[in-house]
């Protein structure tokens, strides 16, 4: 088998809750990846850091407080700037079907909403994992 997917599970701005963000990370770690967890409240600067400083093939925001628009567009913005065109920005959380179509224009990947099951988010990085780094 090829390197583990090494993966940064983030929780951005001001929000408090990171139940699922653990959730999401366990179960990637379970299937065999590298989770990085940042922990609560990082701005989309520390966030971007610690992907660089980590190494890391994915970056998963979880946004439950309603700035997801901000924080997604910043860290791809922030990830464009840095030149890490090759590493997946994807997420979850509380956003609406409008803005899920808007952040995936901005070249954010996959979002899943509340009640997503953990197996559908391993699966879609394995697959985007084996898509991007498959010789």
């Amino acid at each position: 088998m090829g390197k583990k997917i090494r993966v940064l599970i983030a929780k951005a701005g001001l929000d408090g809750h990171d139940r699922g963000a653990k959730v999401i990370a366990a179960a990637l770690r379970d299937a065999g990846m590298e989770v990085i967890y940042t922990g609560l409240r990082k701005t989309p600067e520390m966030i971007v850091e610690a992907a660089l400083q980590e190494d890391v093939d994915a970056i998963g925001i979880s946004s439950l407080s309603g700035a997801h628009m901000t924080i997604f567009s910043k860290v791809k913005s922030l990830m464009k700037e840095k030149g890490m065109d090759d590493v997946l920005l994807f997420g979850g959380g509380i956003i609406p079907q409008q803005d899920i179509e808007k952040l995936k224009a901005l070249g954010v990947g996959e979002l899943f909403t509340p009640g997503a099951p953990t197996y559908e988010i391993v699966s879609y990085l394995q697959l985007w994992h084996e898509k991007h780094y498959t010789v």
